[in-house]
């Protein structure tokens, strides 16, 4: 049925009767008495035939928007996180907002508990898990918090306050990690990128690790600098555990999950809304809190609870859900690899072939797929480059406040043709201020 304005539809009482034909209780709602309009309103008024439908079809209706809206709408969006998501996943999201697959409600009003969430979560779960290979002795959370909150929760859930761990900190959020760890453990950076500005990771076999240490902490992909790693380190101690955070480079490529302890991840840059953070464990580390972690850092309190303790993120797990199947159809994370790695070599061919106008400040080996960093060589002309971008519907370009110059995120629902786009506004620009 063609949308009415909302004077038009209040200025006919008629209408309103036949739209709720079917429900008595909204028509009682309505005044003991309403003025009618003047024949001169009426006949200002834009009428839409009314054709009765069966249930069956109205609500076949409600699943499927009329106006799905012009794609030509929408920007190219660079964002680090929250991020861009495929526009598939926001049309299906559309189509199953007001009534999710014929259950008379949306997603935003089950309840967490109800059959119907239960079947979304639990087909996320199994989604995940097929796209990562991930074993059954591990252990698939959904929590909140972000990885921040997981920043404490893993000291808190492995260790005991005197135990030992290391920390390579390779950019701003390892070394968030490890000073938040300070506060349940006893943290110790064995390499730290900081005095080069956070471009590089070191040689493994050139790590001292900690005999002793509990665990061996990374930051799979440094969002604000733009390094990832290649490969993983395994930690020498044999009753160690290597742990990762890899919110920014989440399901971006296949990644061997019994490699780690714990993997974390946040759902905002690759996999969904902010709102969800993933937690990916190891079933035997489970139950070892210390004693004055919050129930909420428990893992084994949502484990239990199949991550249905208190009332979870349920439109966000959806949503994930909705880019999990999407991910899957694309043919799995190894397609989608080879996504991203043609996405990065167009824009680092770019930066590196600029003659020195674009600058990567970042060792090549160890560059992220994810997040691109660079600068001008005239940095007097950064602000009219965002500018120009923005035009051009190429959006949040604009560098991370602690380390300035741009940076572009391509994550997984970056199209290839939003990268060459912006390659192409690069070079000219370049020609223009050269």
């Amino acid at each position: 049925m063609a949308a009415m304005s909302a004077a038009a539809t209040l200025r006919n009482p008629t209408t309103l009767h036949h739209r709720n034909l079917n429900s008595a209780a909204h028509v009682a709602t309505f005044p003991a008495s309403l003025s009618l309009p003047s024949k001169t309103a009426v006949a200002a008024v834009k009428w839409t035939p009314i054709t009765c439908k069966s249930a069956a079809t109205a609500d076949s209706a409600v699943q499927a928007p009329q106006t799905a809206g012009d794609s030509s709408d929408r920007v190219f969006n660079f964002a680090a996180g929250p991020a861009t998501l495929p526009e598939n996943v926001l049309r299906k999201a559309q189509a199953e907002l007001v009534n999710w697959r014929g259950s008379g409600m949306s997603v935003m009003e089950m309840s967490h508990r109800g059959k119907e969430f239960t079947s979304i979560i639990q087909k996320a779960e199994a989604d995940l898990r097929a796209l990562l290979n991930i074993p059954e002795d591990y252990a698939v959370l959904f929590l909140q918090g972000g990885a921040t909150t997981q920043f404490a929760a893993v000291p808190l859930n492995l260790c005991a306050p005197d135990d030992a761990v290391d920390y390579i900190v390779t950019g701003s959020w390892g070394d968030k990690a490890y000073k938040e760890a300070g506060k349940y453990c006893k943290p110790n950076v064995i390499w730290s990128g900081k005095s080069e500005k956070y471009t590089k990771i070191p040689s493994f076999d050139a790590l001292e690790q900690n005999p002793h240490a509990k665990y061996l902490h990374i930051c799979a992909n440094e969002t604000i600098h733009g390094v990832e790693f290649k490969d993983y380190p395994t930690p020498k101690n044999k009753t160690s555990l290597l742990v990762a955070d890899m919110s920014s480079n989440f399901c971006s490529k296949p990644v061997d999950v019994t490699k780690f302890g714990i993997i974390y991840a946040g759902a905002q840059k690759n996999v969904g809304p902010s709102g969800v953070m993933i937690v990916i464990i190891r079933k035997d580390l489970i139950g070892n809190t210390q004693p004055i972690t919050p129930i909420m850092l428990d893992y084994k309190i949502h484990s239990d609870n199949n991550s249905l303790y208190n009332t979870p993120p349920c439109y966000g797990i959806y949503m994930c859900g909705l880019v999990f199947e999407d991910l899957l159809a694309q043919g799995g994370l190894g397609e989608v690899e080879k996504k991203n790695m043609k996405k990065a070599e167009i824009l680092y061919e770019a930066i590196d072939s600029s003659n020195g106008f674009y600058r990567c400040p970042v060792e090549k080996s160890v560059r992220s797929l994810m997040n691109v960093p660079f600068t001008l060589a005239k940095p007097e002309l950064e602000g009219e480059f965002i500018k120009e971008a923005a035009a051009g519907k190429m959006v949040q370009l604009k560098g991370h406040r602690s380390v300035g110059g741009m940076r572009a995120s391509i994550y997984n629902a970056m199209p290839l043709a939003g990268v060459e786009k912006l390659v192409a506004f690069m070079k000219d620009f370049m020609a223009k201020h050269g």
